[in-house]
């Protein structure tokens, strides 16, 4: 797959991800359950940062959130070996030019969400892409000049990535909610993991 895919279309109009934004890709199931399962319990074996409402894991780079940058002395050492084949898969699949170097592990709770934003435009290269494990969510996506919303279905194993005018013209949240409606259908929030890779520039 080529960097700058538009959005995947589905015959089902209940997983069918939100009107195409240039620059935005998703692949459902871009793994698979086993693959899923494993990684649940390896990230649930590694120490958690407690200090944000929602717990996070940062990989190769700590990223300041007050601060809102990535300085050269946040760097943590090079990705654990338990990354690298979905770091060299995002590679091998086109979707970055370069080894992404920056992992963020997100914890979501029922209920837990994170605000409209636009990652870092200093700090990380073109490429933004994220991966969901355990329960679905929908996903906002927030025009910076015309403030027209856009929803979208993220799957469980489902990879979402952000080029262009997706990466920079387009906020992106999780709505702090228990239960997403989309498309005339009620989705219950279970537990989420999202890992998102990022290039330090």
């Amino acid at each position: 797959m080529a960097i700058g895919i538009q959005t995947t279309l589905f015959a089902d109009p209940l997983t069918a991800p939100a009107p195409s934004i240039p620059g935005l890709s998703y692949v459902p199931e871009y793994i698979n359950p086993q693959q899923e399962a494993a990684l649940i319990r390896t990230i649930d074996a590694q120490p958690w940062i407690t200090k944000l409402k929602r717990r996070v894991q940062h990989y190769g780079y700590r990223y300041d959130y007050k601060a809102r940058s990535v300085e050269p002395e946040s760097q943590l050492g090079p990705l654990p070996e338990w990354l690298a084949p979905y770091c060299n898969r995002l590679c091998a699949d086109g979707f970055f030019p370069q080894m992404p170097d920056q992992v963020i592990i997100n914890e979501y709770q029922p209920g837990q969400g994170i605000a409209p934003h636009i990652d870092c435009v200093p700090c990380f290269t073109e490429t933004i892409a994220s991966l969901s494990l355990g329960s679905s969510c929908v996903m906002e996506f927030t025009h910076v000049e015309t403030q027209q919303k856009i929803p979208m279905l993220l799957e469980p194993r489902s990879l979402v990535v952000l080029t262009g005018d997706a990466r920079y013209h387009w906020q992106h949240s999780i709505p702090h909610r228990k239960t997403d409606r989309y498309n005339g259908s009620i989705f219950q929030r279970d537990r989420r993991l999202s890992l998102t890779f990022r290039k330090v520039i």
